[in-house]
């Protein structure tokens, strides 16, 4: 689906104790929610990817059995897990530092220790597990490594997960998609994110969102129904962002404390709903995307999207232009679609293609140049992998 010119979209930031846009502060206080109406078209802030974070790239090895399209399911500490856009079920282990081909691994299939869709791959280095989410099945099956079955556990009943993390050596982290198929009905008791036991599935803990009325980036005109994806479950290094697009609020969940805390806002929105995306976060600035819930039946276009900036040291919203410094020819970065928790704050997928190109016409400097030069147009991808300074 095509997305249409990006939007910029009124919200409401929340941040601590403080909120300061364009100059007008608020009363500070402790507890309160600070609400910020914005109006006004947001001022471009642009940056330099490598002023804030250091870039490595890793190009993905590719010979015969290893010929992916490269998306990544899992970037570790020692392993990258990669699977392809088609459902062939291929489990492709790439070495996390240099990009060598380790193993395909290769489990689907319709019996009782295989997956028939790979929705989503959890990576357990430390207990050297596999996790594979399999939305069609309603389970979820652990394999070592290597691919070995060893064991596998149904879905809560009337739960579809679709957003799965790994929360720590026993438990996992998840949401419950159910609440977007009751639109416009009020929430009820039912909590839709969780953490999960990795041995069997069970609910250890619920996790409520506040909120009234269930809303969902869905949209139906008669018998077609078109949706559009708000990842609900964000890293925000040892803690993690829950998004429920039924909420105006952003909430941190403090793994440590079991504490859940309100993190950002916006404004409440109607006729078009606005969602927000969470995207990479650092000690300065957190990326954020709007999506208006609007669609075109007749030219197939919607979703209308805008992305923006918090910074917190200057406590305003911009919208971000974030410039790759190894590019001499103008080449920005995506900061919304791949964030990650701990060390690393966030990975791009670049295609092999786009650097041979980028290398013929001189466009490339440094590491980079150096990496596109030993590519072609069939190569697998090259993982760009930011960490902050």
């Amino acid at each position: 689906m095509k997305i249409a010119k990006k939007e910029i979209t009124t919200f409401l930031i929340l941040l601590g104790v403080m909120a300061v846009i364009g100059g007008c502060k608020q009363p500070a206080s402790n507890n309160s929610l600070v609400e910020i109406d914005v109006t006004a078209s947001y001022p471009e802030k642009e940056l330099i990817l490598q002023d804030f974070m250091d870039v490595e790239y890793i190009p993905l090895e590719t010979n015969n059995e290893f010929v992916t399209s490269g998306v990544v399911m899992a970037l570790g500490k020692k392993i990258i897990i990669v699977k392809n856009w088609s459902n062939d079920g291929n489990i492709y282990v790439f070495d996390r530092k240099t990009g060598k081909a380790l193993r395909k691994l290769n489990m689907l299939g319709k019996g009782p220790e295989e997956y028939s869709h790979l929705t989503n791959i959890v990576a357990d280095e430390k207990n050297n597990e596999l996790f594979v989410n399999c939305l069609t099945s309603k389970k979820v099956l652990v394999y070592d490594l290597f691919g070995n079955f060893k064991r596998s556990f149904n879905y809560i009943e009337n739960v579809r997960y679709t957003d799965v993390f790994n929360y720590d050596s026993d438990k996992l982290i998840a949401y419950n998609e159910m609440a977007k198929y009751n639109i416009g009905q009020n929430k009820g008791d039912e909590p839709y994110h969780m953490i999960l036991s990795k041995q069997n599935g069970s609910i250890i803990r619920n996790i409520s969102i506040p909120f009234d009325v269930i809303k969902a980036p869905m949209i139906q005109e008669g018998d077609a129904v078109v949706a559009t994806s708000v990842p609900a479950i964000i890293p925000n290094q040892a803690n993690w962002l829950l998004v429920e697009p039924s909420s105006d609020t952003v909430y941190n969940f403090n793994s440590h404390e079991n504490k859940l805390q309100a993190f950002l806002a916006k404004k409440p929105t109607t006729d078009p709903e606005v969602f927000l995306k969470m995207g990479t976060l650092t000690g300065q600035y957190y990326f954020i995307s709007t999506v208006k819930k609007e669609f075109n039946f007749s030219t197939g276009r919607g979703f209308p999207i805008g992305d923006l900036l918090y910074d917190k040291q200057e406590n305003a919203v911009f919208e971000p232009v974030i410039i790759n410094a190894d590019y001499q020819k103008r080449q920005t970065v995506d900061m919304i679609s791949h964030p990650l928790n701990g060390e690393l704050a966030a990975f791009q997928i670049i295609e092999a293609f786009q650097l041979v190109e980028a290398y013929k016409n001189g466009e490339l400097t440094g590491k980079l140049k150096e990496i596109a030069a030993e590519l072609d147009e069939e190569s697998n991808p090259v993982i760009m992998v930011m960490t902050e300074k």
